[in-house]
């Protein structure tokens, strides 16, 4: 178990600090690795020790050449994503240790968390006196060196690079692995299926070895090999997607007039409200589409002009090659591309669907990581099953982030018009009175008359997947989708979405009104038993 400091400070003042630490060594990183200088944490000017004490998120992708130093316990996501620094930790390291790696060579004299070196992809980490579970889980190249017990599941889903242990390993090692090797001496025990156990050949010992380059960590003859095996391959069973969209749901206009054809309607939404802190994000609609790479968006210079003005006012989530205005979806798989995706972008969106899960030391962590390099006037959200909405409102306010996405199609098969009142139930529990927005992740390409119907069950932002690749499409598919939902808002006699209200929903049948707790048309309030305790 990772030994846990003394007197430890308030989490809200640990984050400042950490952010401060981060902010000071910006400037000082690339004139240090210049002068082939080293930077110390932990130390007075005078060269004092005063040893760290739970500062985490430090020094996210430390540039070729930086030498960095820290003195004491730190928290979690220390040296994410570095570029080919060189960083030790004279003491303990938290989780996700130099996650994301792709070049700096980590040494940690002690003990290290769970997720070392998660979805590293080149470098070096060393760690000392052994690491928690998941180690090297999603590794996909370079070396983790471990010397002491590793915890469970060491090397999960690995699909490519080198980890050596020397000593004892948990249960479940390699488990779902294809690729790489997990050169182990020391007790291993019965790999799980997908996993073969085999000696090192003569050849292997020798070049790992020589990889290694440290007589002290040399792996012996004797030492065993875990790799993938090959299963039977079939098919794997579809998840269950969501029963209903949200068809069966009206509009009404109650007693207001029908507004003018000719009257504009305002549809403009803002994303990242803070009281003044910041600038928001101004979406045309109340809409972030989804699209794999923000190259798609990119259209023709002879292009139509009114089509490129649609695309280049409306902000997308992407996966890859965000424009300026997009916002990027950050998972496992662009995990370590993050210091260039978070650059060009405006903001971030996080899947913790499909990150490991963490505690709030470990967001709190992997914040101060990803606003080191994105920039805290930008806009930061989290995306997580609408099953579990509860738990992303509380985490999302906790952690100040600018807005909270359930995703629909969670596996359960949830109709999209039960997901509504289980949203607007939590953030009137969890988001009143602070800044955090709403979001949801629809299962297919939103219409204009579903924004107007989420808008007024309370939903801030809609997300969704676009129904075509091609710019020029997309365009004309935004431009449908704003003239659909004006027309809505003057058949309701509004001039603006933010006039939108619940009142305005009806169910338009009983298995809706059922669900939802919508007033069901025709008997114009809702089921009895919404109202039953």
């Amino acid at each position: 178990m990772k030994h846990q400091p003394t007197n430890m400070a308030e989490p809200r003042e640990v984050v400042e600090r950490s952010f401060n630490i981060n902010k000071k060594l910006g400037p000082r990183l690339i004139a240090a690795a210049e002068q082939n200088a080293i930077l110390r944490i932990g130390w007075t000017n005078s060269g004092e020790p005063v040893p760290k004490n739970g500062e985490l998120g430090l020094c996210p992708n430390l540039p070729e050449g930086a030498r960095m130093r820290a003195l004491g316990v730190l928290g979690s996501w220390v040296a994410a994503f570095g570029s080919g620094g060189n960083f030790t930790i004279q003491g303990d390291a938290g989780s996700f240790l130099g996650a994301g790696n792709r070049g700096n060579t980590i040494t940690c004299e002690q003990l290290a968390g769970n997720y070392a070196g998660y979805a590293m992809r080149d470098g070096r980490i060393c760690v000392m006196d052994g690491v928690g579970d998941d180690a090297g889980a999603l590794m996909n190249g370079g070396l983790l060196l471990i010397r002491g017990s590793a915890g469970s599941r060491i090397g999960g889903g690995m699909k490519d690079g080198l980890i050596v242990i020397h000593g004892d390993v948990g249960s479940d090692p390699g488990a779902g692995m294809t690729g790489g090797r997990i050169v182990i001496n020391g007790r291993c025990p019965t790999p799980p299926p997908g996993v073969a156990l085999r000696p090192l050949t003569a050849a292997e010992v020798k070049s790992i070895n020589k990889e290694l380059s440290d007589p002290e960590m040399e792996v012996p003859k004797d030492a065993v090999c875990l790799v993938h095996s090959p299963q039977l391959n079939v098919e794997q069973p579809e998840q269950p997607v969501s029963s209903s969209d949200l068809s069966s749901v009206g509009l009404v206009a109650g007693d207001l007039h029908h507004a003018a054809a000719y009257q504009t309607c305002d549809t403009v939404s803002l994303l990242g409200e803070r009281g003044g802190e910041n600038t928001p994000i101004a979406l045309p609609l109340p809409l972030l589409p989804i699209v794999a790479s923000g190259e798609i968006l990119n259209m023709a210079k002879d292009a139509d002009p009114l089509e490129q003005q649609v695309l280049a006012t409306q902000p997308f989530i992407t996966h890859a090659h965000p424009r300026a205005i997009d916002l990027v979806l950050l998972d496992s798989e662009n995990l370590s591309s993050a210091p260039e995706l978070l650059e060009q972008s405006n903001g971030l969106l996080v899947d913790l669907d499909d990150l490991p899960a963490m505690n709030s030391e470990e967001l709190d962590g992997f914040i101060v990581a990803v606003r080191t390099l994105l920039g805290m006037e930008k806009t930061v959200g989290f995306l997580n099953a609408v099953g579990r909405v509860e738990s992303l409102h509380v985490r999302s306010a906790h952690h100040s982030v600018d807005v909270a996405v359930s995703r629909i199609e969670d596996g359960s098969g949830l109709p999209e018009a039960a997901a509504l009142p289980m949203v607007g139930r939590s953030t009137k529990s969890h988001l009143t009175g602070s800044h955090t927005q709403t979001g949801m992740l629809l299962g297919l390409s939103a219409s204009g008359n579903d924004l107007a119907l989420l808008r007024a069950s309370g939903i801030d932002i809609v997300c969704c997947e676009v129904p075509m690749q091609d710019a020029q499409d997309l365009a004309h598919w935004l431009q449908s989708i704003s003239n659909e939902l004006t027309s809505v808002l003057k058949r309701l006699g509004l001039d603006s979405i933010d006039q939108l209200q619940r009142q305005h929903l009806r169910a338009l049948d009983y298995e809706t009104a059922a669900v939802s707790g919508l007033r069901l048309a025709g008997y114009d309030r809702p089921l009895p038993h919404w109202f039953s305790r």
